[in-house]
């Protein structure tokens, strides 16, 4: 009797836990150079505001550019195990 998987093929598997792997490998270096990296968090229309002890900070522009940045390198890596 043979055995079939009920799941997904493990070769998929792989496929998944090595971009996962890559993804998490930039979070990381990312995280790492964030204090770094200049301009992150200071961008224009990145707002900051002071009140008395109270010290708001809606980093609109940065969010952007790290979704787009983020956006870009998962579209890289979903393609090259396509």
């Amino acid at each position: 009797m043979r055995y079939t998987s009920p799941a997904m093929p493990t070769s998929d598997l792989g496929k998944i836990l090595i971009a996962v792997g890559i993804v998490a490998l930039i979070a990381g270096v990312l995280l790492m150079l964030w204090p770094h990296i200049p301009l992150l968090g200071r961008l224009p229309g990145d707002f900051s505001f002071h009140r008395g002890n109270t010290h708001v900070f809606i980093p609109i522009a940065t969010s952007i550019v790290l979704s787009l940045v983020l956006t870009v390198v998962i579209n890289v890596v979903l393609r090259l195990f396509k």
